[in-house]
């Protein structure tokens, strides 16, 4: 959708928002609902009492579940794999995630292979309504029938749990079911996914795997005001509910890969750690839950698309968000002085003097594009909480840095902060207290959603 007709189209969801209320205040909005409410494709017996599919179409259906990281969003910290109930904050509020296992009642166990596919291609639920786009069908909606059968069955197959599912906790009027109609005229179309009959089988492969089952889209590109996609596919976002900064893919001075080899991507989506970067936060649990486990092939293929998005020559959109002021340093600057002295009391011990020391396989700090990203949320937050990589199966105890918000102050991280984004080559924007103070009551959490260092 071209910005104009964006622009349009939030004009005319806002007008629509407007007649909504003025529908429900009137009394109207059961009607209005009810013309939008639809039988469920099918039923479903019991998955007990059906024959079990072919051991390769579960086998595939787990790996692919595995590909889209399915548990990272439902699984509840502490919970049965896949039952649901796990938070996930959105600006417009809480949406708690479903049961996926075979429960006949508060599952999927009455679900049947076309409601599930009218899930995720169409966005709509077993009895006809709206799901939230908090679940990415936006992303989903291009997924084969042939890879959704799969992940249906497998996940039919799993014990059923009994977990009812929890309500949202939207704000008015997001909490109404029409408005979520409503975003879907304006944002949402049912589509699939096309080859690019100019390229080869490994660059399609890694364009299904990174736009559709990966869904990489959902976090790396920005949000509007009423959280349709703004702007450029990938070009980095701001998670403020999240507390993170998810990078630009197609900017190599963020998250793109374009001046990796092939190997050193492959590495970092297996490990999430190679010589130019570390995964942090929640982009760590997406390897850990999901990218460690794919095949090499798959990751290949990951590692050819990616690469053909990087836009080496250019600093790639900016977005809107912490930072977006520029301040170069200045000879003398008394928060950049600071800086340095405070780095060379708590840093230098293990980063050197240049920032030059890093451990066997991870990056040094000299050129890191940490430092370079056009938010500095990253690595305020490494500083504050620690920065810690991914755990795999390869590196199950990787190297990690300890916090530094109980040592130091809310100045004195902005200081630091500020000076490697202005030192060894770098001009990035200046940190302020008040930025450090606002991401040091933010929960050391990885939640669901990616963001890089």
């Amino acid at each position: 959708m071209s910005s104009v007709g964006r622009r349009v189209g939030i004009a005319v969801l806002a007008l629509l928002a407007i007649g909504v209320i003025a529908l429900m205040l009137s009394g109207g909005l059961s009607m209005g609902l009810s013309m939008r409410a639809r039988p469920p494709v099918s039923g479903m017996p019991p998955a007990a009492g059906l024959p079990q599919p072919a051991a390769e179409v579960l086998a595939r259906g787990a790996y692919l579940a595995l590909a889209g990281n399915c548990a990272g969003c439902h699984t509840a910290r502490g919970g049965a794999p896949y039952a649901g109930g796990r938070p996930i904050a959105t600006p417009f509020g809480t949406v708690y995630t479903s049961n996926l296992t075979a429960d006949p009642e508060t599952g999927l166990g009455a679900w049947s292979a076309d409601d599930f596919w009218r899930a995720m291609h169409e966005g709509r639920s077993r009895d006809g309504r709206a799901l939230t786009p908090a679940f990415p069908y936006t992303e989903f909606t291009r997924i084969t029938r042939a890879d959704a059968d799969a992940i249906h069955a497998w996940l039919r197959s799993l014990p059923p749990v009994r977990a009812p599912n929890r309500p949202n906790a939207l704000r008015f009027p997001w909490n109404q079911p029409l408005m979520t109609e409503l975003w879907r005229l304006v944002y949402f179309r049912p589509a699939s996914f096309v080859p690019d009959g100019a390229r080869d089988a490994a660059f399609n492969r890694g364009a299904y795997l990174v736009e559709v089952l990966g869904h990489c889209g959902a976090c790396h590109t920005a949000r509007d005001s009423l959280g349709g996609p703004d702007g450029v596919a990938f070009a980095g976002a701001e998670l403020a509910q999240l507390g993170w900064y998810a990078p630009s893919l197609l900017s190599d001075s963020e998250g793109a890969v374009g001046r990796w080899t092939p190997d050193e991507t492959i590495d970092w989506l297996a490990t999430g750690i190679n010589r130019h970067a570390i995964a942090a936060g929640p982009m760590a649990a997406v390897v850990t839950g999901s990218l460690q486990h794919l095949e090499r092939d798959d990751l290949q293929s990951m590692a050819v698309y990616l690469q053909s998005m990087a836009r080496p020559d250019s600093g790639g959109p900016r977005v809107q968000g912490l930072g977006r002021k520029l301040v170069l340093p200045s000879a003398g600057d008394p928060m950049l002085t600071g800086g340095e002295r405070l780095y060379a009391k708590h840093c230098a011990e293990c980063h050197g003097e240049r920032g030059e020391l890093a451990e066997p396989g991870y990056p040094p700090l000299a050129g890191n594009r940490l430092f370079a990203m056009n938010s500095p949320v990253n690595a305020i937050r490494a500083v504050l909480h620690g920065g810690f990589a991914p755990a795999t199966n390869t590196k199950p105890r990787p190297y990690g840095m300890p916090p530094f918000a109980p040592q130091l102050d809310d100045r004195e991280i902005a200081a630091i902060v500020s000076w490697l984004r202005n030192t060894w080559g770098q001009r990035g924007t200046r940190v302020e207290a008040r930025q450090v103070n606002a991401l040091r009551s933010v929960p050391v959490d990885d939640s669901p959603g990616p963001a890089s260092q």
